[in-house]
């Protein structure tokens, strides 16, 4: 994988069909974050995994998929030109982390939960370097940010900054921009870190 930088990560649901919107709007992002020169990253199988892997390849960027050997769901797509399949989750998640400049958290279940708290947990404990999250579905997730803010933060268990790690939206353009935007600002800040 050490070709394949920079990269976006997009993670989602293995079970969403091809007919959904969130499908379209992922391929779509994927593409636009593809014309922008990074490669994007997904974890291989279908669903909205294989909408990421297409809109890259639409884009014209290398698509890359990181697998995992489940007994059910998930075969590598169609769409992948780097692939890579893990026996455990541990350290395809590392790679993952290694290897993404920006992630995209759609709709997913279990697993794209525990991709997305995994990154938060990582960014707001300072044991990876800062990546732009954005969380790609505001009808899917409002009932999970209102829960992180109202119970989480109401508890005290999170502080108020920790609500600003991610960019919610449903907008692919704001999504791609957003994640632009951010990667290169920290670039250039530690570009000026490096050579001060």
């Amino acid at each position: 994988l050490g070709g394949v930088d920079p990269a976006v990560t997009i993670f989602g649901s293995a079970r969403m069909p091809r007919s959904s919107t969130h499908y379209q709007k992922t391929v779509e992002l994927a593409r636009l974050i593809a014309e922008r020169g990074y490669t994007v990253i997904t974890g291989g199988g279908p669903g909205l995994m294989e909408a990421g892997n297409k809109g890259a390849r639409r884009g014209g960027s290398t698509s890359v998929g990181l697998g995992i050997a489940l007994p059910d769901e998930q075969r590598m797509n169609a769409w992948i030109d780097v692939g890579v399949e893990f026996k455990y989750f541990f350290v395809r998640k590392m790679m993952f982390m290694k290897f993404s400049e920006g992630i995209v958290i759609a709709p997913g279940g279990f697993g794209t939960m525990d991709e997305f708290f995994e990154a938060l947990t990582l960014i707001q404990t300072k044991k990876a370097r800062p990546v732009p999250l954005v969380l790609f579905g505001k009808e899917y997730f409002k009932g999970l940010v209102s829960w992180l803010r109202r119970t989480m933060l109401g508890h005290g268990m999170i502080d108020a900054a920790d609500l600003d790690l991610w960019l919610f939206t449903d907008s692919v353009t704001e999504a791609a921009d957003f994640l632009d935007e951010q990667i290169a600002q920290r670039d250039q800040a530690e570009d000026t870190l490096d050579t001060g």
